[in-house]
């Protein structure tokens, strides 16, 4: 799967704490006169900007005062072209080869509370690579699902171990969720064109935001030449229609839309698409946005880092901004098997779009973007044993609910004995992936249930419920490691009611329909 990072972009397919700044208790006031600008303004109109470097993308934060015409000045000044300016949470992305962009702008206090270069490589032109191969599913193992299917059950679904365990398949004899529900997939694109996704799929709800600008022309959501099929197979999982054909998804009967962010080639998800998305999901009412990945080039983001600092600034006005829309955030805890909890970790891939520099790194003041963002539903992985997946990342009050992401050590008893997760896969095919990729669209489509069963709740009532209608697990005494041997499950710690591995617990379709 794509570069999808520890996310489920390593996506291992076959083969908090964050004290939200000042300015994240509010909007910046786009109708508020402009604070004085200091001295450096006008040093930096008097001069012409070096263009020496290379050509990289920036996000400004604008201060809470600050109009966002002054700031576009003070960006053409410093030597940047502004891409796009996000009013509605005082945010430009621009480009710039002046070496010293950031630096200029930091300088000018009166508008810019950070700004940082969202990733450590130029722009490139549009490229395309091999990617990892999914294991697909074998026509003998799809004819002997099929054989095995009851009435009522999808062709594919006696493979489905994972509806099962969130009791999805008896959810779905009481209700299927609304159409007037749409999750937004936030990912490497959609295939819309697939047979089993097709009639759920919301072409007006849909977008490419790569670059940072939204493109809604036909087909712009759709996966690159390159051919990634992750946002492809998590649209599966969370709304692929009971229509007779392939599998079911969590909520098959919601919509499901595309908002691509990903780079082509390099499936990178750098800063300027994913505000984007998160933009274009507010502003086209979508209710439940699910996000299977990390930002790029940084896995863990430090606020003592200016450049990082923004990122996090940037992207938390953007997640509240759409929350406060009415738009839930679920995202997965990563695949990278660490605990987010601890005092330390050890970041050795980032940034990934260079060279990665290993550094020792805390991950309350570190981030992980999106998925350690306050309001954001953080997924944890578990196979079909219910043990937590031997890659996923865990942490107590960190993560906040777990799902089926899949687990090859974890064997089901299923027709194809598989334990990972069968979802839609480019071509009209089907195939298997394992990660905590696969886990968010699971809790994604529980809560697109929950959305359609109370119509009204917010989205910190939608969390609630997800949170308290979870089955409760405690640690296990044994789990996987990635050779497939058991080991002491030392590293699971509760308290509150929670555990680090399942939060508060696995999610439950049926209880959500109820």
């Amino acid at each position: 799967m794509a570069h999808l990072g520890p996310r489920s972009r390593r996506a291992l397919s076959v083969p908090v704490g964050l004290a939200l700044t000042a300015s994240l208790a509010f909007l910046p006031s786009v109708a508020a006169s402009a604070a004085p600008l200091d001295n450096t303004a006008g040093t930096a109109a008097a001069s012409k900007p070096e263009t020496s470097g290379p050509k990289l993308s920036y996000v400004a934060n604008l201060n809470t005062y600050a109009t966002m015409k002054a700031a576009k000045k003070a960006v053409e000044r410093a030597g940047g072209t502004v891409v796009t300016a996000y009013e509605q949470i005082g945010v430009v992305v621009a480009h710039s080869q002046n070496p010293d962009f950031a630096k200029q702008l930091r300088a000018q206090r009166g508008l810019f509370v950070s700004v940082g270069a969202t990733r450590t490589a130029p722009l490139q032109t549009v490229q395309t690579t091999e990617e990892g191969a999914t294991q697909q599913l074998s026509a003998a193992d799809a004819a002997k699902a099929a054989a095995q299917a009851q009435d009522g059950q999808e062709p594919l679904e006696p493979n489905q171990w994972d509806l099962r365990t969130i009791k999805a398949d008896e959810a779905h004899k009481i209700n299927d969720g609304s159409p007037d529900v749409t999750v937004g997939i936030i990912d490497t694109g959609v295939d819309d064109t697939h047979p089993d996704l097709a009639p759920n799929f919301s072409k007006g709800q849909s977008a490419n935001c790569v670059g940072g600008v939204a493109d809604t022309s036909e087909g712009a959501w759709r996966p690159y030449a390159d051919g990634s099929d992750h946002g492809t197979h998590v649209a599966g999982t969370i709304g692929a229609p009971r229509n007779g054909l392939g599998i079911s998804g969590v909520a098959p009967g919601v919509k499901i839309a595309a908002i691509k962010v990903s780079e082509p080639g390099t499936s990178l998800f750098y800063t300027e698409a994913v505000v984007c998305g998160f933009m274009f999901a507010a502003e086209k009412g979508i209710e439940v946005t699910n996000n299977s990945y990390y930002v790029d080039p940084w896995l863990f983001n430090c606020k003592t880092d200016d450049d990082q600092k923004a990122l996090v600034e940037a992207i938390a006005r953007a997640t509240k901004y759409a929350e406060r829309k009415g738009t839930l955030h679920v995202a997965s805890a990563g695949n990278s098997n660490q605990d987010l909890a601890a005092d330390s970790l050890v970041d050795d891939t980032s940034p990934n779009d260079t060279t990665p520099v290993p550094r020792t790194i805390d991950p309350s003041v570190c981030l992980d973007l999106p998925t350690q963002l306050p309001g954001v539903v953080t997924v944890s992985a578990t196979g079909d044993k219910g043990l937590r997946s031997y890659y996923s990342s865990y942490g107590l009050g960190v993560v906040d609910v777990a799902a089926p992401g899949g687990d090859k050590w974890q064997v089901p008893a299923t027709p194809d004995a598989n334990g990972r997760v069968l979802s839609t896969v480019l071509g009209g095919g089907y195939g298997y992936k394992q990660g905590t990729s696969m886990a968010a669209p699971h809790v994604a489509g529980v809560a697109a249930l929950l959305k359609s069963a109370h119509p009204s709740a917010t989205p910190a009532q939608l969390q609630t419920m997800l949170k308290f209608q979870s089955t409760k697990a405690a640690c296990p005494t044994q789990i996987y490691d990635a050779a497939g041997a058991l080991i002491d499950a030392t590293t699971c710690a509760s308290k509150w009611g929670q555990t680090g591995y399942y939060g508060h617990g696995v999610v439950d379709a049926l209880k959500a329909v109820k």
